[in-house]
Parts: structure tokens; C-alpha cells; sequence
């Protein structure tokens, strides 16, 4: 693939003078290997745990590292475990509630929601589905665990194996439950009610753990994951083993739901299946798939990536059910798979339904390696062969520093920041890269670090948090939009080096209609591709890191009468259809200046859209006036989402050589009213778009002056016009959402859209018409270049 090649190649090509990386006034050398020995345990078990909860309601007691052994698990592979794994959890689910009456029966760990409960409990229930006051780290140390029933998790939750030796949860020969691990259990009796929303089950993580099924009977329906979640969630490292009997009915994982999250080193091994999915959109990179009856199973979706895909010894790869042309039929709208090596399988893909001349799906092959695979792509009998080109996708997962010594990591609380949300921790922060950065790994404890100017990153940073740290920006510095200012600002122009940042949720406290939320200015060193970027690190407009939500004096418990602390942009504040000044949360979100190159992996920035932590997640009017500005020569590698900004979601002004997929984007409900580019200005300074009339809605995806730019799946949706969706009917909430100039030269592939008349506009004139491309719910394009 020829832009592949160049994405390879082009980190060594690059002529622009750099700095070099220096080191901190505490080093006195670079930081180098890992030093930890094979014996040493992970260093996230060892390090002193000092994260906090500031906005909860008792934050110094309030426990957010968890290690499961602490609360009763034995870890021996023979006791049964479950009750002190779910007693870790169900305490956090005790913990989300803030009331002022009895909650026995979320702390005695029985399971309440849908309407099966009190008034008061069920709705109080609702509130902990939201709080972002109780983030916990549940640690599972080297063990094998024995479970019988499923392990249901929260809001907020990161499951940790050891990333040196994986844990083992076994389920037992007698276990009972949907799966395994359940991120949206659904409610018994409830005629398909779950716990959660799925298009707002935010906020989950699931790393370095082995999910054995194996003593379940084969015959047995038997689940590893139900993995039905929305943005900001990962799966890494994870192993699904199940019976390799003949006619086992186990499977990996079934994933049922919407919206783009991201799966990363995943391997299952045996089974009927090994994962089921339908959903909006979806990214998986790095599957592994060994002597399934069937790899994937597609039972419908807006638009999937799959990215690295190897399977071994299965009867069918993927098996597509296609053909739905209208909502009430909707099947696999498109396929996109890259960099797949299939050995010993009777079939590739298996569609459900010939095409017949016509296009029942949209499916796109490439960099495809066949070994003993009689039919490629069929109904059955015949198909073709996809030709294999040189080169594949970059791609660097997670960095959790295995090899490391607990004393190479530096926290941030233990040199003085508070993390309380309160005080101001810029100073302190500040000192910590001066004097660390380049030699230590810095460890940003749970908590929230408000910062009232801009934190400069040195190249040569990593930086890890936990559980989501918040770093939120607010105060007099971000308050102009004719003179924004960077919150946070990783390297100084110019600058090379490593920037690694992992699991940090960057924020501002409202209003903040100047800040640059995060601008990205370092670029990798020679021949260290990946070298410089975030991992399951976002970007969060809403007006505040953290929420408390609590009854107000003398109010009963039944009355629906909820305010929030810690926050401007509430429901209150901002509710849906206004236009108030106050509730202007950033200038932009995320700026990659000219120098800089990038790897985004599961990127998600957000302008919140409805009341993050209100009964009945009420919408509200928030405004952010740009997504993603990037103006990178490269090589920028971009997989994550981006949404509700009143400008554009991804603007790209004379970049190179990007590749991007899956990029999954959503217009402001609130417009055209106001129109784009209100309630904000237009920039010449930050190049952008134009409107009028008749452009009077942002881009999804605006390209100008831009070359060497791959789009591998994209879904760009507009559900509103000013929060009414009637136009939904006839995709008329607005005329133009992708538009590139005629002076950049762009490939597309396998592009779904919502509500728009026109899929893609070239210069402002709509070239690609939805009518022509209906494929259920959403409209499909297969490719576009120019």
C-alpha cells in the first residue's frame, strides 16, 4: 500500500531542524531500560497509592486502589472469588451515592435498577450510573481466580492485571450468568432493560487478564465479555479461553450496543465464536482469533475497522450478516479490514446475502495475507483473492511499563501537587517535569490538578494516570477568544522526543472560552516511530474534572431536586436552546502545530452534550468552538473520535501524511441555532472553515491544502437540528458535513453518515448524495479519492 509505505518511511525523512529532548535538573541520566527484575512485582501493585476523589463526599477515606486480595480473594485457582471481587466493586457502587438516605442495598452488594426498586434507591441508582466522584483501580495481582458468576463493573473502573504475569479469572463448571465480565448487565424480568445507557456507558477499562472459560461444559452457552460500551473504554491484553470440544457453544465476546471505543491485543482462543458484534462503530487493532468454529460474527454495525487481524485454524473468519437496506432491517453497513493474515480457513468473509450486481454492504480489503483459504470472499462456494501489497499500518499499543522499577516512577503528590481540585497546582506540576522529566516515569495520582496557566511538557515526558487524573484548566488566562492560551502544551516548538501520556482526562472549569485544551508541539526522534503520544487520553468540555451530587437541606428524598458542585456547566446553568456566555468551555480542543508528528490511540474529545450527572441525563446548550486543529506534516496516526465542537471535529490545514480510522464524529445538537461559527468567532489565525447561508452547521471533517491523508472508516453523524430530529427522515439536519478543497489530495474509505444531504463535498459542493448510498439507518460510501 503506497501511503503506507510512506507513513513507514517518513520519520526518517523529515529535514526540519529539532531540539533534542534534554533532561530534567534531577537527572543526571536519561531514564533508559526498565530495571525491574523478572521476580519484582508489577509496579503498579508496589507504588504508594495516594490517589483521591476530591469532589466525593468523604474524599480522605475514600479508597480508589483496590487490590482484590485486600478485600478477601484468595487467588488459589479452588476458593470462589466472587464475592470478594464484586464486594471490591460493589463498595464503589455504594461510594457513587451522596444522599442522605439508606442505601443498604447497593452496599450489601444486591443489584437494584430499571425500575425494580424503591423510588428513592432506583433513582439514586440513576445518579451513580453518572457520578465522576468515585473512580476506582481494581487491582487483580498474578493468581488465578476463581469465579461463579458474573463480575458486573461501573462507571469509572479500571480492571488491572499484572502486565508482567496476566491473572486468570476461571469460571467455574457450575458458573450462571450472561458472561464473565458484564459492562451492561441486563435487569432479570426486565424485558431487555440494562443498567446502563449504552450510547453513555463512558469510562471502562479492562487490561492484562486471562478470561478461562474451559470448565464450563461445552455445551453450555458460555460468554467471556459482554463488552456493550460507548467512548473512552478499552480492552488491552486480554486472553478468552474457551472449550475447544466439537459443537461448544462458548464465545469470546459479544458486543451489542454503539459508538467508537477501542480494543487493543486481544486473543481468543477455541470456542463457537470467537467475538459476536453489532453496534454503531467500532476500532479493534491487534486480533488474535485460534481454532474458532467462527472468528467474528457481524450481526450489524454503522461502520467496524478492524486493524491487524491473524487468524488461525477457524472454520469461517468473518461471517457478515448483510443485506438490510432500511432501519428495521439494518445488517453490516461496512466492513474495513487492514493488515489481516488468515491461515488454514476454509473461508475469509462469509456475507449472508450475494451481491447480485448490486451493493448490499460496503466492504473493504487491504494488505490481506491467505495461506490454505480456498474461498477469500463468497457466499458459500467461489469468490476472489485480495492481492498483498508491501507494508502495514503503523501501531503501538498502551505503554504500562512492565520492566520498570517502582524507582523509576516519580509522583506527582509525592512532590508536593494536591490533586484536590482546589488548590492550584500549577507551580507544583511545572516543578515536577523541570526536574523529572527524561529520566523518571511521572505518575499523576487519581485526582483533580486544577491549573491556572499553561503546563509546559518537556520532550522526553511519560506520563501515566490513574483512573482517568484530571488535569483542569480555569481562571482569568483562558477567558478570551481573541487571545487564547494553551492549559497544557506538550514540547516547545520545534521540539523532539518522547511524549508518552496515558490515561489522563484533560478539562477546563468553566467558562473558558480561551483555552486550548492541549497543544501538541513535539515530534518523535529519528527512527522511533510512535514515539510521541496519548493512549486512552481525552478531552473533556463540560465545565469541570469531577462532580458531587447531593440533596440540598431539607429536601426529601423523593423530590427531584439534585444541584452539582464543582461546576458551572450543569443542566441549570445550561440547559437546552440557550446561548449563555458563561457556559463557553474552550477556544479548541486539540492543536498538532506544524513540527509536530503524533500517535492518538482511542482519542476521544468531547464538548458534553447532556448533564453528565443529572437524573435522566437532561441535554444541555455547551459550546466549544473547534475539535482538532491539526496542521502536522507528519506522520500522524489518529484513532479516536471527536464531537459537538461549533466550528468542526477535525480541521486539517496543509497537514501530511495522516492516517485516520475509525474517526467517528457528532455535530452540536443546539444548531443551526445559533448558527456556526456562533457563539464564537472566525479565526484567519487558526485557518478557519467559512460559512454562510447555506454552510451555516460544522464540519465533520473539513481537509484544505492537505496531502497524503487516508481515511480508513470514518462515521459522521448529525442526529439534531436545534435538538428536533424530524429531518432525521430524510437526512436533511444539514446539506454538507465532509468537504475537502481541490488543492488536497485525499483517500477515503468506508464512510457512513446520518442526517446529512450530501456524504462528501468537494470545495463546499456536495459530490457524494446519501440517497444514492442508503444501507440501513446510516448511508455508506466504499471509497472516494482525488
Amino acid at each position: 500500500m503506497w501511503l503506507c509505505s510512506a507513513l513507514l518511511l517518513l520519520s526518517t525523512v523529515l529535514c526540519i531542524p529539532r531540539t533534542v529532548s534534554g533532561l530534567g535538573s534531577s537527572c543526571s541520566a536519561p531514564l533508559g531500560s526498565g530495571t525491574a527484575s523478572s521476580t519484582d512485582p508489577y509496579w503498579l501493585e508496589t507504588i504508594k497509592h495516594q490517589g483521591t476523589s476530591p469532589f466525593n463526599s468523604d474524599p480522605n477515606s475514600y479508597q480508589i486502589f483496590r487490590n482484590v486480595k485486600d478485600f478477601g480473594a484468595k487467588g488459589d485457582g479452588v476458593t470462589d472469588d466472587t464475592a470478594a471481587i464484586k464486594l471490591v466493586l460493589d463498595n464503589l457502587a455504594s461510594a457513587f451515592i451522596d444522599i442522605r438516605v439508606h442505601s443498604a442495598a447497593m452496599s450489601s452488594g444486591t443489584r437494584c435498577g430499571g425500575g425494580s426498586c424503591a423510588e428513592s434507591t432506583y433513582e439514586h441508582l440513576l445518579l451513580a450510573r453518572f457520578a465522576t466522584d468515585s473512580k476506582t483501580v481494581v487491582s487483580l495481582r498474578q493468581s488465578t481466580y476463581l469465579v461463579s458468576s458474573p463480575i458486573n463493573t461501573y462507571y469509572y473502573t479500571e480492571m488491572i492485571g499484572d502486565a508482567k504475569n496476566p491473572p486468570s479469572l476461571l469460571a467455574r463448571s457450575n458458573f450462571s450468568g450472561f458472561a464473565v465480565i458484564d459492562a451492561d448487565p441486563y435487569i432479570p424480568n426486565g424485558w431487555g432493560a440494562q443498567w446502563f445507557a449504552n450510547q453513555d456507558n463512558f469510562f471502562r477499562s479492562v487490561r492484562n487478564l486471562i478470561i478461562d472459560m474451559r470448565q464450563i461444559p461445552s455445551r453450555n452457552s458460555a460468554i467471556g465479555l459482554h463488552w456493550q460500551v460507548a467512548q473512552a473504554t478499552s480492552l488491552v491484553n486480554v486472553v478468552v479461553e474457551m472449550s475447544t470440544a466439537s459443537g461448544t457453544n462458548h464465545q469470546g465476546k459479544q458486543r451489542n450496543g454503539d459508538y467508537l471505543h477501542e480494543l487493543n491485543l486481544l486473543t481468543f482462543r477455541a470456542g463457537k465464536i470467537g467475538i459476536q458484534v453489532g453496534n454503531q462503530q467500532f476500532t479493534v487493532r491487534n486480533l488474535i482469533i485460534n481454532n474458532a468454529n467462527v472468528a467474528v460474527s457481524a450481526i450489524w454495525n454503522w461502520g467496524f475497522t478492524f486493524q491487524g487481524v491473524t487468524i488461525n485454524n477457524c472454520q469461517i473468519g468473518f461471517d457478515l450478516n448483510v443485506g438490510g437496506a432500511t432501519q428495521a432491517k439494518q445488517g453490516v453497513g461496512s466492513e474495513t479490514i487492514i493488515d489481516a493474515v488468515v491461515t488454514n480457513t476454509p473461508v475469509f468473509v462469509r456475507s449472508s446475502v450475494a451481491s447480485n450486481g448490486t451493493l448490499p454492504y460496503s466492504l473493504v480489503l487491504n494488505n490481506i495475507q491467505l495461506t490454505n483459504v480456498p474461498t477469500a470472499v463468497g457466499v458459500g462456494n467461489g469468490g476472489y483473492h485480495p492481492r498483498r501489497s508491501a507494508g502495514r499500518i503503523f501501531g503501538k499499543a498502551r505503554p504500562q511499563y512492565a520492566d520498570y522499577a517502582t524507582s523509576q516512577i516519580i509522583s506527582v503528590k509525592s512532590q508536593g501537587a494536591k490533586g484536590d481540585g482546589r488548590t492550584d497546582d500549577t507551580a507544583a506540576i511545572q516543578n515536577v517535569f523541570n526536574q523529572y522529566a527524561g529520566c523518571k516515569i511521572i505518575f499523576f495520582d487519581a485526582g483533580v490538578y486544577y491549573v491556572t496557566d499553561t503546563i509546559t511538557i518537556p520532550a522526553g515526558t511519560q506520563i501515566v494516570g490513574e483512573a482517568w487524573t484530571v488535569i483542569l484548566g480555569g481562571g482569568s488566562n483562558f477567558q478570551s477568544q481573541t487571545n487564547p492560551r494553551v492549559v497544557v502544551q506538550a514540547g516547545t516548538p520545534g521540539s523532539q522526543g518522547i511524549m508518552e501520556i496515558s490515561g489522563i482526562l484533560f478539562s477546563t472549569a468553566g467558562p473558558a472560552p480561551g483555552a486550548i485544551v492541549l497543544e501538541w508541539n513535539v515530534h518523535d526522534p529519528s527512527g522511533q516511530q510512535g514515539a510521541a503520544g496519548l493512549w486512552d487520553t481525552h478531552i473533556r468540555s463540560l465545565g469541570s474534572g469531577e462532580v458531587r451530587v447531593v440533596l440540598p437541606e431539607n429536601t426529601a428524598p423523593t423530590d427531584k431536586v439534585y444541584l452539582a458542585k464543582g461546576t458551572n456547566m450543569q443542566e441549570a446553568n445550561c440547559p437546552a436552546g440557550s446561548v449563555n456566555t458563561p457556559c463557553q468551555a474552550a477556544f479548541l480542543g486539540i492543536h498538532l502545530t506544524s513540527g509536530s508528528s503524533a500517535y492518538f490511540e482511542g482519542t476521544w474529545v468531547w464538548t458534553a452534550d447532556h448533564d453528565f450527572d443529572a437524573i435522566g441525563s437532561p441535554q444541555t446548550s455547551i459550546f466549544t468552538g473547534r475539535g482538532i486543529l491539526s496542521e502536522s506534516a507528519g506522520p500522524v496516526w489518529f484513532i479516536g473520535t471527536s464531537e459537538h465542537a461549533s466550528l468542526y471535529q477535525y480541521n486539517l490545514v496543509n497537514a501530511q501524511n495522516h492516517y485516520i480510522g475509525f474517526a467517528q464524529t457528532e455535530n452540536p445538537y443546539y444548531q443551526p441555532v445559533p448558527a456556526a461559527p456562533a457563539p464564537y468567532n472566525s479565526s484567519s489565525t487558526y485557518h478557519d472553515p467559512t460559512f454562510s447561508d447555506s454552510v451555516n452547521m460544522a464540519w465533520a471533517m473539513n481537509v484544505q491544502s492537505s496531502s497524503n491523508i487516508i481515511l480508513f472508516g470514518a462515521g459522521f453523524y448529525t442526529f439534531y437540528q436545534h435538538y428536533g430530529q424530524t429531518c432525521l427522515t430524510n437526512n436533511s439536519c444539514q446539506t454538507h458535513i465532509f468537504n475537502i478543497d481541490s488543492a488536497s489530495s485525499v483517500t477515503v474509505y468506508s464512510v457512513s453518515t446520518v442526517g446529512s444531504t450530501y456524504q462528501l463535498s468537494v470545495g463546499q459542493n456536495g459530490v457524494v448524495s446519501q440517497t444514492d448510498n442508503q444501507d440501513g439507518f446510516q448511508s455508506t460510501f466504499t471509497a472516494w479519492s482525488n
